[in-house]
């Protein structure tokens, strides 16, 4: 052995002459391979995350197509549903019910009984005058059954028979006594009754109810925007 060589570096790593052995490791084919993945995986997300950032400073989410659905929406009639859709599981029309069978009668096609719930005298006699000089036609004027004396809190209590003529009828009636409650009945007849209760004070202003009934009848006026 020369004098050369470490110890314990026999063999084919002896020094011999001016010849020095290569002391380098061996090449690790695992290593090179797993540092390759891991390089190709960080690219990877690098440009995943790239293409995020791009899409929330453009603000390409969808919300173009959000404010468009909006825009259609305000086309839309107010009373109107969207196709294939119901509330109540059956086939949709694509409008809800109006509670109306159309037009709004007029008070020269509605007979008003005037009854007294109250202890003031006369209320019946003034009211039913006040109710004919608005065009309403009356019929019965006279102190409410026992059933109702002093039982209305309200300013008032109208009543009918059931059916939609008479919701109209009671709803245009309705709008000159502000506060009134509604009943309905079993009676075979059209008139209806205005039952006086505890709160009533007077009617309704003429000019007020007459403003309320034509905001009710009158259409909607139409959106802005071409629709």
């Amino acid at each position: 052995m020369s004098m050369l060589t470490p110890p314990g570096m026999g063999g084919q790593y002896r020094i011999k002459g001016d010849r020095h052995p290569r002391m380098r490791r061996p090449r690790n084919r695992r290593k090179i391979v797993l540092a390759g993945v891991a390089a190709v995986t960080a690219l990877g997300l690098t440009g995943w995350g790239t293409l995020q950032l791009i899409d929330v400073f453009s603000g390409d989410d969808g919300s173009t197509a959000q404010a468009a659905d909006r825009t259609d929406d305000k086309c839309a009639p107010a009373d109107s549903e969207p196709a294939g859709k119901s509330t109540d599981g059956k086939s949709a029309t694509g409008k809800r019910p109006s509670g109306r069978t159309g037009a709004l009668p007029k008070p020269g096609a509605i007979t008003v009984n005037v009854l007294n719930a109250t202890a003031k005298s006369g209320l019946a006699a003034d009211t039913a005058d006040e109710l004919k000089k608005r065009g309403f036609k009356v019929g019965e004027v006279a102190n409410a059954p026992g059933s109702l004396d002093g039982k209305v809190k309200a300013t008032g209590l109208l009543v009918g028979a059931t059916g939609a003529k008479t919701i109209d009828r009671l709803k245009v009636l309705g709008f000159h006594l502000k506060g009134a409650e509604t009943r309905y009945d079993h009676r075979k007849g059209a008139d209806v009754d205005l039952v006086i209760g505890k709160n009533f004070k007077k009617l309704t202003a003429e000019k007020d109810a007459t403003r309320a009934l034509t905001a009710l009848v009158s259409p909607a006026p139409k959106p802005s925007g071409g629709c």
